[in-house]
């Protein structure tokens, strides 16, 4: 990351609580795209079904990714996340597209660029986040529940995956790489092992990392605590960690409480829009949103904040609204302490 950028980052990070855009998916939705739309010209004979693939939609329908950048930034987004969330050849397997994967992350991030440049100003910059999503498979858990043994990805090959997808968001001018709706902490470390060896000098992009509480269990797919779970990836010293999708802000508040009171970096949180409801929608608005996120704010939880499935633009316009003028969340210095994580935290401190 250059010099500058990074300073730009910090000091904007120092002074207010920085909005992180919301849902891509949700909006793409909104346009109730046909087969023919996902294909476009360039890939009108390939020989199965492209629809729902959203990441394909950056080289088939590039001004709308564009578009929907442009709207979350005017509504006050500092962040821009790219359109990448399933670019990985893991990922892409589903559709026979994994040569794609590194043209797809380089001209997703070329498009949130483009977007943020034209609005960003020596007063208020604006930042590109490069998407690494979990991809669709676990290396932690089996999912097959009659051989528990058995996994469907390895831990190296989702390195040369997470490899070649942060090299495109990079090279296509991502100034940081987001590690987001973790369900899997070894997908994770492989993400991040991925990154730290791609990148591994003072020039490298600075991490975000955001992690998923399923439910009330308050724990991942794979079983931990948000503290174990932080535990597990702290060696990478990221930008910020925090929790994202899966729960709306009512039911995410603890676990991003407690992440807040033990995280040395930023804290960030980018809820669902609530819970879906029996037709798969999201009905809490943006001001019943934004309320309860100024709560978060009020209370000093909160560096970096969205919004995950079912927000719009009209929700980050609230959202940045709610927050404006409150202070970040002030960093803790935790005492020095073995700190060791299975499913649950194990600190040492004597």
């Amino acid at each position: 990351m250059p010099t500058d950028c990074q300073n730009a980052l910090s000091a904007a990070l120092a002074e207010r609580i920085l909005v992180l855009d919301g849902a891509m998916g949700t909006q793409i939705q909104q346009h109730q795209l046909a087969e023919a739309d996902y294909r476009g010209e360039r890939f009108a004979d390939w020989p199965q079904d492209l629809r729902g693939n959203n990441d394909l939609l950056t080289l088939t329908q590039p001004d709308l990714i564009r578009e929907i950048h442009q709207a979350y930034l005017a509504a006050g987004a500092d962040i821009a996340a790219t359109n990448t969330f399933n670019a990985t050849r893991v990922a892409q397997a589903d559709y026979a597209m994994e040569s794609l994967c590194y043209e797809l992350n380089r001209r997703a991030a070329e498009l949130a660029c483009e977007a943020a440049q034209a609005v960003a100003t020596p007063e208020r910059p604006r930042f590109v986040a490069g998407v690494l999503g979990p991809t669709n498979r676990t290396a932690s858990i089996s999912p097959d529940v009659n051989d528990p043994g058995f996994r469907n990805v390895d831990f190296d090959t989702l390195v040369e995956s997470y490899t070649e997808a942060a090299q495109g968001l990079v090279d296509g001018g991502a100034q940081l790489l987001l590690v987001e709706t973790i369900f899997d902490t070894l997908n994770a470390k492989a993400a991040v092992y991925a990154v730290r060896t791609l990148f591994p000098g003072d020039d490298a992009p600075p991490l975000m990392i955001s992690g998923t509480i399923t439910d009330d269990s308050g724990r991942t797919l794979t079983g931990q605590t948000t503290e174990a779970f932080y535990h597990s990836l702290r060696h990478a010293q990221p930008l910020s960690f925090g929790l994202n999708c899966a729960l709306g802000p009512d039911k995410l508040r603890a676990y991003v409480a407690e992440l807040s009171r033990i995280a040395e970096c930023a804290v960030s949180a980018h809820p669902n829009a609530g819970l879906p409801n029996a037709f798969g929608e999201y009905d809490l608005g943006p001001e019943a949103m934004a309320a309860q996120i100024r709560e978060w704010a009020q209370a000093g939880l909160l560096n970096i904040v969205g919004g995950c499935c079912g927000t719009s633009p009209e929700h980050i316009a609230a959202i940045a609204a709610a927050v404006d003028g409150l202070p970040p969340r002030p960093r803790p210095e935790p005492r020095p302490a073995l700190r060791l994580s299975g499913l649950e935290p194990f600190v040492v401190t004597a």
